[in-house]
């Protein structure tokens, strides 16, 4: 069956893709395998670049490169210091798209269009969207406060038809999706798809560690919480034991752990320290942040990595929507696709052709003679 029409949309277009779904860029999660995979199975997949080094991120687009000729993004900080000389990567590199976690400078996405790069911001605010459309980005992505990870109070429902009604770009949608039934809500709210991250995480070809996943599948609507205690900034994660710490620990505690955990990531990651400095300035001029949260800043990649990877939820911090109350299985990204592509054109197909509808006999008229 030919897929319904109004499931070909701007973004499909835009991008290159076959469906109107993106793939997240998550640190740890959006690597290149996961990325490749969403790719190959229709969807826009965007990998994660914020917690590599210049030379991993070159790895990383090789290794997506390699395994599928379909077009795919690059997640970029705009905050950090070698932002332009990654930008510059990307394009000799022939990734399609830059998607930006928090609104990119204008410059940044000046040089990203004049090197050919779509630029996708995403947002949380409808000032936010306005803004982004005045420089010249190409879509939006719209993540609500149901989202995970960083993440604003407004919910996706009230965000979405406002950023709709202010500007003309396409617009994807974020922030409570899972399956076909939201796809349809989200394009009759004016969207042009959605994005998923916690759904893409529970894939058979995410990284994360299998335990972790399980912890993920056991988790309720309400099993989330919305701290500013990993990082500063607001941010949805699951509601574990770590997280529960760290919102009772002291200041002076909290400080002191940090700082042995940046320490640590430091030197997992190779970041020289002057680049870390660096970035924690720029944190605490954009989002106001006290000297505190710069250093629970540094803090939050090795949170991450050890319970995402490591596999030690009792340890690390795992960030979630609240949609993953209702996910409890884990296929591929081909799988997961193809359902919600065919469960999106069965709602689209029931909703031309409702029982009692246009193409039903009408009732008769008691009023007629």
């Amino acid at each position: 069956m030919t897929p319904h029409p109004a499931l070909r949309t701007r973004i499909c277009g835009l991008f290159g893709v076959a469906h109107p779904i993106v793939q997240t860029g998550m640190g740890y999660v959006s690597d290149a395998t996961l990325t490749a995979a969403t790719a190959n199975a229709g969807g826009l997949g965007i990998l994660s670049a914020g917690l590599l080094d210049l030379d991993g991120l070159r790895r990383a687009v090789d290794a997506v490169r390699a395994a599928t000729d379909r077009p795919f993004g690059v997640n970029l900080r705009a905050d950090q210091p070698d932002a332009e000389a990654r930008i510059d990567l990307l394009i000799r590199g022939g990734v399609q798209v830059a998607s930006f976690a928090l609104a990119p400078r204008r410059d940044l996405i000046a040089r990203c269009k004049d090197g050919g790069l779509l630029v996708v911001p995403s947002i949380g605010a409808r000032r936010h969207a306005e803004k982004v459309a005045a420089w010249g980005a190409d879509a939006v992505i719209v993540q609500g406060g149901e989202g995970g990870g960083h993440t604003g109070a407004v919910p996706t429902g009230l965000l979405l038809p406002q950023v709709r009604d202010a500007v003309d770009l396409p617009v994807i949608a974020a922030g409570g999706y899972c399956d076909g039934r939201g796809l349809v809500a989200a394009l009759a709210y004016g969207a042009d798809g959605i994005a998923m991250g916690t759904r893409f995480l529970l894939t058979r070809d995410s990284p994360v560690a299998p335990a972790v996943k399980q912890v993920y599948l056991d988790k309720g609507v309400h099993d989330t919480v919305l701290t500013r205690e990993v990082d500063g900034v607001p941010q949805r994660v699951l509601r574990t034991g770590p997280v529960a710490r760290l919102e009772k620990s002291s200041g002076a505690g909290r400080l002191l752990r940090a700082a042995r955990h940046a320490a640590a990531f430091r030197k997992l990651s190779g970041t020289p320290w002057p680049d870390l400095v660096r970035e924690g300035l720029a944190l605490r001029r954009r989002h106001g942040l006290t000297w505190s949260q710069v250093v629970m800043a540094a803090n939050a990649p090795l949170l991450y990595r050890t319970g995402l990877l490591d596999g030690r939820p009792d340890l690390g911090v795992l960030a979630t929507g609240q949609v993953v109350g209702l996910i409890d299985d884990l296929p591929t990204c081909r799988e997961l696709i193809d359902r919600i592509m065919t469960q999106a054109d069965e709602v689209l197909r029931r909703l031309e052709d409702p029982p009692g509808g246009a193409s039903h006999p009408a009732a008769p008229d008691e009023g007629a003679v």
